[in-house]
């Protein structure tokens, strides 16, 4: 069997590792902890980040890196943003001519990088055999085998339709993608508008003010997307309203959990410490919002929350501050011909 690697025994991890090994490979995973390695090898479950879920038995989970890797021929990156900085090295372990995939939503801080050309940057020797995985796809239901569908972007067709081949099932569909960029972006960037969600539900303002707020949430990541060289068409796909729209409604969702804690009075602390688990949204926003201001792109919610996470603003002043904002065209600028130019009268 064709042996593949995981780096990342989270719930996601575990859950691409799931797939893999139900398509037949050999699937090795790369655990930090030596309990959770134990737990996945002789139980086949992962109770800290899966709780009541059993594992294939195909999978087996390593904590030595170099065995990890050792001859896999396709590598799956999937760990927090927060943690790649110290374990991208690893990938210089990587075979030769091995494909590596990336499945992380969020920025490299506070640099606010990328995370594909992060990994381009710091090594080089995989540069051209990169993917990156994204779309709607909570671990918790792609590991109970719920009929999911994502999205694989690449520089290189060949790559794309590799990483296809070795995930594609009955169960998981894989759709090949040229924008990296975009798919990026979109995979990072519905995390701020999840937490913005996550608010609104904690304030009780219901759907009207939840549909608002994810519409003009998609259009601030496309305007965002454009002018850092996304196809305003892949917000539209699997990666952007695809991953928007259950990040933003999903019980699994630790973005919407973390905005509705906020949105209930706790510190940005002790939301992240309740959540026990890496919130992408609160870097990405920070990133995002950084981003936009060095670009000259109005972002005016991911402000806003960023306004929240920091304890400037609540998250009621939060709304009413939007809600005031001077009148505007809906399309203003989402990187297409505006509409304003359809008006053939003033």
């Amino acid at each position: 069997m064709t042996k593949v690697t995981v780096l990342g025994a989270g719930s996601w991890g575990s859950a691409l590792a799931a797939v893999l090994a139900n398509n037949g490979y050999e699937t090795v995973v790369w655990a930090r902890s030596e309990q959770l390695a134990e737990d996945i090898n002789l139980r086949h479950v992962n109770e800290r980040y899966l709780p009541g879920v059993t594992l294939p038995e195909g999978i087996r989970a390593v904590t030595r890196v170099e065995e990890a890797l050792a001859g896999a021929r396709l590598v799956v990156l999937a760990l927090p943003s927060s943690a790649l900085a110290d374990s991208v090295e690893c990938l210089r372990f990587v075979a030769d001519g091995a494909v590596v995939a990336h499945a992380v939503k969020g920025f490299i801080r506070p640099q606010n990088v990328r995370i594909t050309s992060y990994i381009q940057e710091r090594v080089p020797a995989v540069r051209d055999r990169l993917a990156v995985i994204s779309g709607p796809s909570h671990a918790e239901e792609v590991v109970r085998l719920l009929p999911t569908t994502v999205v694989v972007a690449s520089e290189s067709r060949m790559v794309a339709e590799f990483v296809q081949d070795a995930f594609m099932n009955d169960r998981f569909r894989v759709y090949t993608q040229a924008d990296v960029v975009g798919v990026e972006l979109g995979g990072a960037l519905k995390n701020i508008i999840a937490l913005g969600v996550g608010l609104v539900d904690g304030l009780a303002l219901g759907d009207n003010t939840k549909a608002a707020l994810m519409t003009r949430g998609l259009a601030e990541m496309t305007r965002l997307g454009v002018a850092l060289g996304a196809s305003p068409l892949t917000f539209s796909g699997l990666a952007g309203v695809g991953d928007l729209i259950v990040t933003c409604t999903s019980e699994h969702s630790r973005n919407h959990r973390a905005g509705c804690l906020l949105a209930q009075g706790l510190s940005l602390d002790a939301t992240l410490k309740r959540i026990g688990m890496a919130v992408e949204g609160v870097g990405t926003t920070f990133a995002a919002s950084e981003l936009a201001r060095s670009h000259g792109i109005e972002m005016p919610i991911t402000r806003a929350i960023e306004k929240v996470l920091l304890g400037e603003l609540s998250p009621a002043d939060g709304v009413g501050l939007l809600m005031r904002r001077g009148k505007n065209h809906e399309m203003e600028d989402v990187g297409a011909q505006p509409l304003t130019a359809l008006w053939t009268r003033p």
